[in-house]
């Protein structure tokens, strides 16, 4: 996962299957943020000439999407990206599981003291989101960046624990993801890592404000491709199908691509 206001944090969908035919099915989506909505209104005009309704509903906080899909409220949402989820099954066992991908956001280092990576000072502090799975991400943008070194027997969810070798001995601070980018102004920050769309909905262009933007790897990055997901049991019901069919379309990539927000901060991912 953004990686919003963490509407959060990301995306979702309702899907009322009871009494419904292909030709007749409503799909709500709820959406956590406002930056799949042109993706998804392109997509909700494709699903109708297919016979299927979408309805956005929107969601504020990361953990409410999953459990309203586990609970049924919800049939499908699409907020997160891998690794986020594969964390929430892990915490709560849920019963659902990711049935198509949607964008890869970029996740960038910003700074209001320095131009570049290589002018941190030895003691300088980073601040970092403290959810684990953005977190770990993080960590590994920095990494790249060659700030310091992991531990790579952490895989993509280290900590600031595992940093094993850091020859500035750069402090990491854990924020709420959505205050990240906002700590700039403390005098005490010397650069931040955040998700793009909480730099958008801080007014700022990721791809013309970064500082540092990880190069995109198709397998390293992999976790974090942000993805739809449903109830296992539901994963080949044909109206979902159809929605993803509808979201994976030359059109939305179209959208994706060059239509603001998305356009400079997210690349289609299927």
């Amino acid at each position: 996962m953004r990686t919003s206001k963490i509407a959060v944090a990301a995306f979702g969908a309702f899907l009322v299957f009871a009494g419904c035919k292909a030709d007749n099915s409503v799909v709500k989506v709820g959406l956590v943020g406002e930056e799949l909505v042109p993706a998804w209104e392109a997509a909700r005009e494709i699903a109708e000439k297919d016979g299927v309704k979408i309805e956005f509903v929107k969601f504020s906080d990361y953990a409410v999407p999953n459990r309203a899909l586990a609970d049924g409220d919800i049939s499908l949402n699409s907020f997160q990206h891998d690794a986020f989820l594969q964390n929430e099954l892990d915490n709560h066992g849920y019963k659902i599981e990711a049935v198509g991908n949607t964008v890869l956001f970029f996740m960038g280092v910003y700074s209001h003291k320095i131009k570049n990576l290589d002018d941190l000072q030895d003691g300088d502090s980073i601040v970092v989101m403290n959810d684990a799975t953005n977190e770990g991400r993080a960590l590994k943008v920095l990494e790249s960046a060659g700030v310091f070194v992991l531990d790579p027997q952490k895989g993509t969810m280290p900590t600031p624990k595992d940093i094993i070798s850091n020859p500035k001995n750069i402090n990491i601070i854990e924020v709420d993801a959505s205050q990240v980018y906002l700590t700039l102004d403390d005098p005490e920050v010397a650069a931040a890592v955040a998700n793009s769309t909480f730099v958008v909905d801080a007014g700022g262009v990721p791809a013309r404000d970064a500082i540092y933007i990880k190069p995109i790897d198709s397998v390293e990055d992999k976790p974090y491709i942000n993805i739809i997901v449903a109830r296992s049991a539901d994963k080949n019901n044909s109206v979902i199908q159809k929605v993803i069919a509808a979201f994976q379309s030359d059109e939305v990539k179209k959208v994706i691509e060059t239509e603001e927000p998305l356009s400079g901060i997210a690349l289609p991912a299927w």
